[in-house]
């Protein structure tokens, strides 16, 4: 495993993070309830390393200027994405530049706020604990059952977030990115609907 990611697991973020202390304190709520799930799935050590330094990584770069991280994205395509989030992709790339080797943590940071079809379990966990992440609660809303649920009933309440992430999207007025769209159609086809 790469130093970096153990490093990051401890709370340790790179020299290069740009990330304000209201911004770590949401990392470290993140990074806690993704050990919490990959403990309660009885993961091994590695891979519970492997969940809470996503839950750090996720957003390292969140409060970079978007000028600044829409030049660091390799992919072209993902040049276009909203000002917030840029992050995801930008955070990415670096990791691959720093020798970080881990394509399912990578593809996890890239896409944790717009989904993927290729987000596998670790992806699908924190996509769903950037949303669900206790800061992040409010008289009346159901985050808090969701965590509940979480993991044991994760195909489900993966579905529920990103039914609530995407809605809010269309609620904008703004339009779906394709892997949105294909993530959403994966969450469905997996549960059978």
């Amino acid at each position: 495993m790469h130093p970096l990611v153990v490093r990051a697991a401890k709370g340790e973020l790179p020299e290069w993070s740009c990330a304000g202390a209201p911004r770590r304190e949401h990392m470290r709520r993140v990074a806690d309830l993704m050990e919490h799930w990959a403990r309660s799935l009885d993961l091994d050590a590695g891979e519970v390393v492997r969940w809470r330094a996503a839950g750090y990584l996720h957003d390292v770069l969140r409060d970079g200027d978007p000028s600044e991280l829409r030049t660091m994205i390799a992919d072209e395509e993902l040049r276009d994405l909203p000002d917030p989030v840029l992050h995801g992709p930008a955070a990415a790339d670096r990791l691959e530049e720093e020798g970080v080797g881990d394509s399912e943590l990578i593809l996890a940071v890239a896409f944790h706020t717009i989904g993927h079809p290729r987000l596998g379990r670790l992806g699908r966990a924190l996509y769903t604990a950037d949303f669900l992440e206790p800061g992040r609660d409010f008289p009346g809303d159901p985050r808090a059952e969701l965590r509940k649920r979480m993991p044991h009933a994760a195909e489900e309440v993966v579905i529920e977030v990103a039914r609530a992430r995407i809605g809010r999207t269309l609620d904008a007025g703004r339009s779906l990115r394709r892997e949105s769209v294909a993530f959403w159609n994966g969450l469905v086809a997996l549960a059978g609907r």
